[in-house]
């Protein structure tokens, strides 16, 4: 092959690979309503705590006074 034909090749060649790097499959999650499926949240069992909501209102009356 001449050097123009493989220029000709190179410059067809580079955007059709990085173009083809681009490419993402599409990913769609299908959730239910008020069914949560992700992992354990260690925090619920702390907030199941009667100590944690009262120290939690208190933090919340700090701040929410003027409101």
């Amino acid at each position: 092959m001449k050097r123009r034909d493989w220029l000709k090749a190179a410059a067809g060649a580079v955007p059709a690979a990085w173009l083809a790097g681009c490419y993402e499959k599409p990913q769609v999650m299908v959730h239910e309503p008020g069914k949560y499926k992700g992992t354990r949240d260690p925090l619920l069992a702390k907030h199941a705590r009667p100590e944690q909501k009262q120290r939690l209102i208190e933090r919340f009356n700090l701040v929410q006074v003027d409101r």
